[in-house]
């Protein structure tokens, strides 16, 4: 018999790269001194939260994010962090590094769309992504296939793993990475969204059914 399981997806906190209006996927930068002040922030208004397992991507403003905000935790020693390259953020291929308004633009047009707000407003996150593969003159882009079949490989690796027991998780990921997992496995969430760096959604796993509980809190923050 399966327990409830509550996952507690994290974005990142803000990297340089978010603060320069960068694409930024696969390539990385540093988490801003504002960036990990609100990571902290956030790590304090879920120290009395217990844990019973810890992932993030691979990618270094996961892991900055993460190692932060367990630190903050009360409950948290001894608690190992589990680095899963499954859980990156899309990668936008010749895109990366750009800035973001010429490459939205790029990719809302190859979708017959005038800007990056008639894209995120008009489109699925499925759609966006297969948009951006599309654009990409090299062609490396990640598509929503090829994103979601690594996502969702680490994904029910992590649910069958803990499933038995039951708890919470902790996961600090990526903000395309945790709008398509909310967005594919609960079917209720039919709006857009984005996620503020260091906010905080919530997708619980019982009798087989995923429902979230919150997307994109960040009320809980502490200073």
């Amino acid at each position: 018999m399966t327990k409830k399981l509550s996952l507690y997806f994290i974005r990142h906190g803000q990297t340089y790269l978010n603060k320069y209006g960068r694409m930024q996927g696969w390539s990385d930068a540093p988490l801003t001194p504002e960036g990990l002040e609100n990571v902290k922030a956030s790590g304090r208004g879920l120290s009395d939260v217990e844990f019973i397992a810890a992932y993030s991507s691979d990618l270094q403003r996961t892991v900055a994010t993460a190692n932060a905000m367990l630190t903050e935790n009360k409950h948290a020693y001894g608690l190992q962090l589990e680095q899963r390259p499954e859980f990156r953020e899309t990668f936008f291929g010749s895109f990366e590094g750009l800035d973001g308004k010429y490459a939205w633009g790029e990719i809302a047009a190859q979708r017959g769309l005038s800007n990056e707000q008639e894209l995120f407003s008009q489109s699925s996150v499925r759609e966006i992504l297969n948009a951006t593969r599309a654009a990409d003159p090299t062609g490396d882009a990640e598509d929503f296939q090829m994103f979601w079949s690594r996502v969702e490989q680490g994904f029910l690796d992590i649910i069958n793993r803990h499933r038995a027991q039951g708890g919470n998780i902790f996961i600090v990921a990526h903000g395309v990475t945790i709008r398509n997992i909310i967005h594919e496995l609960d079917p209720s969430i039919t709006e857009q969204f984005v996620l503020d760096n260091a906010s905080v959604s919530i997708l619980s796993y019982e009798q087989g059914l995923f429902k979230a509980e919150k997307i994109n809190d960040i009320s809980h923050f502490k200073k």
